[in-house]
């Protein structure tokens, strides 16, 4: 479904990402990881087109997306970002401007259509209760929750989510990473997302991308790419990588300064 070839692009005259070639296949959920820096949201600001490249190009579907109309992009593509969303709107009608995107060309209202997307997607991401409540006066946990059903409202086939379990407890990382597991196994849908832990990366995606110094160091299945060789060796710093007991993924464990200092000395 997509496919990124020899991509270089950046800020001015910073080069941040050098010869990215990455592919996602419909229905995969594929992960992108790497240290602060390493170029990972740039990468998806690419895949939305909301950066140019300097070299190389982005196909979706065999078609190089800045050839495509950006209302068509819109319909295919939708982002999840770290960005605030607008507080004063109910989540209603947050969740409504994900319909933009299928707007006629004299259209300003939403349809009767609309309307029964929009709640459809509240309904998948549990949010119908507060659709009446301002973006602005709900929890964290709930804000990203919204923002998902805003781009699932798009319809799209292909979601992007920057960090979305960021500032998240636990049980609220583990509900937005299942829904959009189930998401992904029930609806089709296909993602590509930025993670930082790479323990939630490696139980909820089928691929990983590691990147370093804005390239691609490794990629592949979870077993293949969160090996302690690999992350010592681009994270530096130590850690132990042992199997989850019950899933089989590779589990990530941190070992601290006073541990290592303690163990040298034995």
């Amino acid at each position: 479904m997509l496919r990124i070839c020899g991509l270089g692009c950046g800020y001015l005259d910073k080069q941040i990402l050098r010869d990215i070639d990455l592919e996602v296949d419909a229905k995969e959920i594929v992960g992108i990881i790497g240290p602060n820096g390493s170029g990972k949201t740039t990468l998806l600001r690419a895949v939305s087109r909301l950066l140019k490249p300097k070299e190389g190009a982005i196909y979706l579907d065999g078609i190089d997306i800045w050839q495509m109309k950006y209302k068509e992009l819109s319909r295919k593509i939708a982002v999840v970002s770290q960005g605030a969303p607008e507080e004063s709107l109910t989540v209603e009608e947050f969740v409504l401007l994900g319909r933009i995107p299928h707007f006629d060309g004299l259209q300003f209202l939403e349809t009767s259509r609309d309307f029964e997307v929009a709640q459809r997607c509240m309904v998948l991401t549990d949010v119908l209760k507060l659709k009446d409540r301002p973006i602005g006066q709900i929890s964290g946990g709930e804000k990203q929750l919204a923002l998902i059903a805003r781009a699932l409202a798009q319809e799209p086939t292909l979601l992007l989510l920057d960090e979305p379990t960021t500032y998240l407890d636990i049980a609220h990382q583990v509900g937005i990473l299942d829904l959009i597991k189930r998401l992904n196994r029930k609806m089709g849908l296909t993602v590509l997302m930025v993670l930082h832990d790479l323990n939630l990366a490696s139980e909820y995606c089928d691929r990983i991308a590691l990147l370093s110094e804005g390239r691609v160091y490794t990629q592949g299945v979870p077993q293949e790419v969160l090996s302690y060789k690999v992350i010592e060796q681009v994270y530096k710093t130590v850690v132990v990588v042992e199997k989850n007991p019950v899933s089989s993924k590779p589990y990530v464990l941190l070992v601290s300064e006073e541990e290592r200092e303690r163990r040298k000395k034995k």
